[in-house]
């Protein structure tokens, strides 16, 4: 079993601090905000020399267990749900303060969008129908169900191409992107199940149905259970994890593309056609996330068994995925770094 106990720590330890900040407010959830920025920066920094790429020809799979790496998922997935509703409940009431609010709401709006996120983005890739679903619900409760479609049946066959919603363009700001990606992501998903359904002859509806009528549930579930204000915070949380899913996904294809090949189709997706991050810490808070061109190459892969590419055969960020997403806020700070690294990887390429 390789690094599922480092997994647990870095990803658990910041759920129990917003728990805290949930049930007792005060500094608990602070301490979780900090802990997933700057300490999580700090960390990166200082853990570095630990970082080394792994090979990705010595089967990394062969010294990791999957049914550990599961459990740890399903036990994510669960403190997902207990945490998002310990969080509402905290938010919509009145005894945090202004400054107790917002260190909640920004904490706990980042577990979600890094952790919980993570974890729902690992389990729809796993072939255990259970893990599947648990996977697709988690979404569901982040309103953003349909990113299971879109995100296995079209990111996976069309990423760094024209036809993919979640590949930004060179030159797109995040702040174009995230409404393209949003639109295009749920209309292409929707497309690509319903030409599934009429290719196996099945007929009946498409996963769609669940997405909508489950979130509508949970938007219900919430206005009942914790009032208006309940239902307005619940809003506000999805929207800020969502923000964060699109966020890594402006990162992670930034301008890259796939040639085409002579027959007009485009080159099978290969590592440099994502950018991959360093930091150990990061890597571990996000069930790495960060080392992207191998899960595209093996999507099915446990989380503990990626590997990072070496740099010259992958692109790397010139640093962590969080701190790349922030930049990402600013377009002209992320043109600036970004295309430098990009005419970079042209000249020593001879393009």
């Amino acid at each position: 079993m390789r690094n599922v106990p480092s997994f647990a720590i870095v990803a658990l330890f910041p759920a129990g601090l917003l728990g805290l900040g949930a049930i007792l407010g005060g500094a608990w959830a602070w301490a979780a905000l900090l802990y997933m920025t700057l300490i999580a920066w700090a960390l990166d920094k200082l853990i570095a020399v630990r970082a080394a790429p792994a090979d990705p020809a010595s089967d990394p799979d062969s010294d990791t267990d999957p049914a550990a790496a599961n459990r740890l998922s399903v036990f994510l997935g669960i403190v997902h749900f207990v945490l998002l509703g310990l969080t509402i409940r905290a938010l919509a009431a009145d005894g945090l303060g202004p400054l107790g609010w917002i260190g909640l709401f920004l904490g706990a709006g980042l577990f979600f969008g890094q952790v919980s996120n993570a974890n729902a983005h690992e389990l729809i890739h796993r072939a255990d129908r259970r893990l599947f679903q648990l996977g697709k619900w988690i979404y569901i409760s982040l309103l953003f169900g349909h990113h299971t479609s879109a995100h296995t049946k079209v990111h996976h066959r069309c990423a760094a191409t024209p036809d993919d919603p979640g590949t930004a363009r060179l030159g797109e700001s995040f702040y174009a992107f995230a409404p393209r990606a949003w639109r295009g992501g749920f209309r292409k998903g929707y497309e690509m199940e319903r030409a599934d359904i009429m290719r196996r002859g099945t007929g009946g509806a498409t996963p769609y149905l669940t997405y909508i009528v489950g979130a509508a549930g949970f938007l219900i579930l919430a206005a009942l259970t914790f009032g208006w204000a309940g239902l307005l915070t619940y809003v506000l949380l999805a929207a800020y994890a969502q923000l964060q899913l699109l966020l890594s996904d402006y990162v992670q294809h930034y301008g890259l593309t796939r040639s085409l090949g002579e027959d007009g189709k485009p080159e099978p997706v290969g590592a440099d056609h994502s950018w991959n991050a360093g930091g150990w810490f990061t890597a571990h808070l996000m069930l790495n996330g960060p080392l992207h061109s191998d899960h595209h190459a093996h999507p099915a892969r446990p989380y503990p068994a990626l590997a990072l590419p070496d740099p010259a055969t992958a692109p790397r960020l010139p640093a962590s995925l969080p701190v790349m997403s922030v930049l990402a806020l600013y377009p002209a700070g992320w043109r600036r770094v970004m295309h430098r690294v990009l005419d970079a990887r042209a000249r020593r390429a001879g393009t």
